[in-house]
């Protein structure tokens, strides 16, 4: 993986945010949820679609807060548009297990 420097890593806009709307994505080509992410006033909500299906429930994800770059441009992923890009690690048998904070913090707040 090439080096990147100081400058590279401050483009990225890394935002808590909490999930505020999970729906089903039965077009999606994988497994996936849109999900709605409130990362406060000053960016709103944004969508997203997550191929989180194996590890997650909708029921589960409402309320939760999730980090996500909020600074992509904008990607058409079938009939919806995604506006940010959830963010998390695969496990060993390849689900996606979250990136979140371990405590509350204020949403829109930024990856310090």
């Amino acid at each position: 993986m090439p080096e990147i420097n100081w400058s590279d890593f401050e483009k990225v806009d890394l935002r808590v945010g909490t999930v505020v709307q999970v729906e089903s994505f039965p077009e999606a080509r994988q497994p996936a949820y849109i999900v709605h992410v409130d990362f406060g006033p000053e960016i709103g909500v944004l969508k997203s679609s997550a191929q989180i299906t194996d590890r997650y429930a909708k029921s589960d994800l409402k309320g939760k807060q999730v980090v996500a770059v909020v600074n992509f441009p904008p990607k058409q992923i079938g009939p919806i548009m995604s506006e940010c890009l959830i963010t998390g690690f695969q496990s060993e048998n390849g689900e996606v297990v979250l990136a979140v904070p371990d405590e509350t913090v204020p949403n829109g707040a930024r990856l310090a």
